[in-house]
């Protein structure tokens, strides 16, 4: 909620709390019920967005969805029973880079938080798009890496790349809304779901016996809005890569510097004013020292 009002016990009176805004926050935004912000709720769905389209166009560039862990795991396990190994190397290599890329955009937002910087989750954002960028204008150039070993032959670095974006992706949503929500995987997304709609089904029995069970239907709302977005977001990455290839990634890159631009921007001008003033002060102590 843009404002929170509480009430003094002794006088009775109202007092209005201007929250910061979220991406301006400097601990996570959300707990487990407070969704109802539209604000939250409108960066969620663009990020699921996003994510749906990283993930289809991936697929389309490299036959594998690079934010599927689970499959890449199952993948791993079955190539060791049939000794596959180059296909488990490429399955591992995928998982690190996707843990790589979220220990990354953590530590970053991490850093700048013990940095006293209020826009560390628009920085993250805007690292993601500087390697989407790098993505979109030369991941198309290197086919494949000859790894030397038997004419083994790997995929190109740009999907180890993009496994790695991937986890950045999920780390933003996830630390800003304190695990509430992910943005790239929709497995934990369709079971939160499920366990709403139950509680929603057996409260309506509204049988005495039975315990009350609260119904979050704003949590409802968000985690449908957000396989939504995502499933929408994988029609057009599927489309944006059959038209433009690797350059796919451009549009979505220029997404997440708009998204961040507004926390970065805030942290550029607060630097700035700060370093203003203190040559302000310092020009005028030399003045009083000089006269």
């Amino acid at each position: 909620m843009d404002k929170s009002v509480s009430r003094h016990s002794s006088g009775g009176r109202h007092t209005r709390h201007h929250a910061p805004p979220f991406w301006q926050a400097d601990r996570p935004y959300l707990h487990e019920q407070q969704i109802s912000d539209a604000r939250f709720r409108r960066l969620g769905y663009i990020m699921a967005f996003l994510a749906g389209a990283i993930n289809a166009g991936g697929f389309f560039a490299f036959a594998r969805y690079t934010s599927h862990v689970t499959g890449s795991m199952s993948l791993a396990a079955d190539m060791v029973y049939t000794r596959e190994w180059s296909v488990l190397l490429l399955a591992l290599a995928s998982v690190c880079c996707f843990i790589g890329g979220a220990a990354h955009s953590a530590w970053v937002i991490f850093w700048m938080r013990q940095k006293r910087f209020r826009g560390s989750f628009g920085f993250s954002m805007w690292l993601e798009a500087v390697y989407l960028l790098v993505f979109g204008l030369f991941g198309a150039t290197l086919l494949h890496v000859d790894l030397g070993w038997d004419g083994m032959v790997m995929p190109s670095l740009a999907l180890f790349q993009l496994c790695f974006i991937m986890g950045m992706h999920n780390t933003v949503v996830t630390v800003l809304s304190g695990g509430a929500i992910r943005s790239t995987h929709m497995t934990g997304s369709a079971t939160d779901l499920g366990i709403e709609l139950a509680k929603s089904v057996y409260y309506a029995k509204n049988h005495p016996r039975l315990p009350h069970v609260r119904v979050n239907r704003p949590k409802m709302l968000l985690l449908a809005g957000l396989m939504a977005a995502f499933l929408g977001g994988g029609v057009v990455g599927a489309w944006g890569y059959q038209t433009a290839g690797h350059h796919f990634a451009l549009p979505v890159a220029l997404v997440l510097f708009v998204l961040g631009a507004g926390s970065v921007g805030y942290d550029v001008k607060l630097r700035l004013k700060f370093i203003l003033l203190r040559w302000y002060k310092k020009r005028k102590n030399l003045r009083k020292k000089s006269v």
